[in-house]
Formats: structure tokens, sequence, C-alpha cells
């Protein structure tokens, strides 16, 4: 019985664990966390020709501010 005992105290743990991180992190992002995040998207789209596309010619990625041109 005793082992019954660690068993459910073990299975109660995990439950409360994974009641903690279902919990949504409320928490700002830090410059490092958005970096960070940047990063991995990056990383993960790297091979996409239509990443690297936006990459080179995305209005984001510029040094300057975007203008509109007439004509």
């Amino acid at each position: 019985m005793l082992f019954w005992m660690d068993v459910a105290d073990v299975i109660d743990d995990i439950r409360q664990l994974e009641e903690m991180f279902e919990a949504p992190d409320i928490r700002p992002l830090s410059a490092s966390d958005v970096s960070a995040a940047n990063r991995r998207h990056d990383q993960t789209l790297a091979s996409s020709p239509w990443f690297r596309l936006w990459q080179d010619f995305g209005i984001c990625c510029q040094p300057e501010n975007p203008m509109l041109s007439e004509g």
C-alpha cells in the first residue's frame, strides 16, 4: 500500500506542475526575449525562398523610412 501512496503523490505533483505551466505567462517580454524569438523565427524560416525575399526587400528590414512616391 505504501507504493500506491507514493505513486498517487507523484501523479498529484505532475498534475499540479501541468496546471502551473498551462497558465499564461503575463510577464512583459524583455528585449532579449524578443531578440531570441526573432532569431528562432528566422532560423526556422531560413530555407524558405519567400522569407529570404522578405528579408532582402521587406519594408521592416530597410534602414530608411518607407516613402510613397507618385508616378
